[in-house]
């Protein structure tokens, strides 16, 4: 007697159970948000994951996600980004993806953004981003790999207040690109995802309301409504995946059609 076929629902959910089955994968600001909601799909799809925050909560990860490593420390510094390329090919025998999600925002007029200012978000959402890339590409060049950016709308229209934190996600962009350029004859893919407003607790440092502020611009989204991170995480693991094999050096947009107005 023959078992009944697999339905197409069925099917697809077991080949996205195992997507990411031996591969290693590099997640930065993973304690909270995108990051979390990344780390969460990833190691629900078969990716073997090391997450790196700042945060101290970053350690109650693999109580969550059993098997999940963690590396504490600041994107910043160079030697952060050391232990965590380490880390992966240490404890799992090489690095396939990078998902270079740490951020930092800051909303003020140019005329009230100091030197400290600029250099603090350029830090973490520049500098921090080089340097896992550089570490992460030093790691893949003889196998191959994907280096994702979770990048903003902002590197491409201009919002008011927004000086330092635009040009960093424009220079992440740009990053992106010669990643792209450099990677493609050594089989190394890198992207980076747009996204609009996400409800996270980004901004609980700048205001008590963080959630209900960012739900706020629900109406400048022609969908009418604001991310969720688990969705931007969804198009992080599909341009990791090998599902996007044919895509680099992409901006692809997920922000509710907000620069499609």
């Amino acid at each position: 007697m023959t078992s009944a076929p697999m339905s197409v629902g069925a099917s697809t959910a077991a080949a996205a159970s195992a997507e990411f089955s031996g591969k290693t994968a590099v997640v930065t600001g993973a304690a909270r948000g995108v990051g979390r909601a990344t780390v969460a799909l990833l190691h629900a799809r078969g990716a073997r994951v090391v997450a790196v925050d700042l945060r101290p909560d970053i350690t109650a990860l693999p109580h969550a996600y059993p098997g999940v490593l963690t590396v504490r420390g600041d994107v910043t510094e160079e030697e952060t980004a050391v232990r965590a390329v380490r880390c992966a090919q240490d404890a799992c025998g090489g690095l396939d993806i990078l998902v270079n999600n740490a951020g930092r925002t800051l909303n003020k007029p140019v005329t009230e953004t100091t030197a400290e200012d600029w250099d603090a978000v350029m830090a973490v959402n520049a500098r921090g981003a080089f340097f896992c890339a550089r570490e992460a590409f030093r790691a893949m060049k003889d196998r191959g790999g994907a280096i994702v950016s979770t990048g903003s709308y902002t590197s491409t229209v201009a919002l008011p207040e927004g000086a330092a934190y635009s040009a960093s996600k424009g220079a992440l962009a740009q990053l992106t690109k010669v990643l792209a350029v450099e990677g493609g004859p050594v089989g190394i893919r890198a992207n980076l995802v747009a996204a609009g407003v996400v409800e996270t607790d980004f901004l609980d440092t700048i205001r008590p309301d963080s959630r209900a502020y960012l739900r706020s611009f629900a109406g400048a989204q022609p969908l009418g409504r604001v991310a969720q991170p688990e969705e931007i995480a969804e198009v992080l693991c599909f341009l990791a995946s090998p599902r996007s094999s044919f895509v680099t050096g992409a901006v692809v947009a997920a922000d509710g059609g907000f620069t499609a107005v």
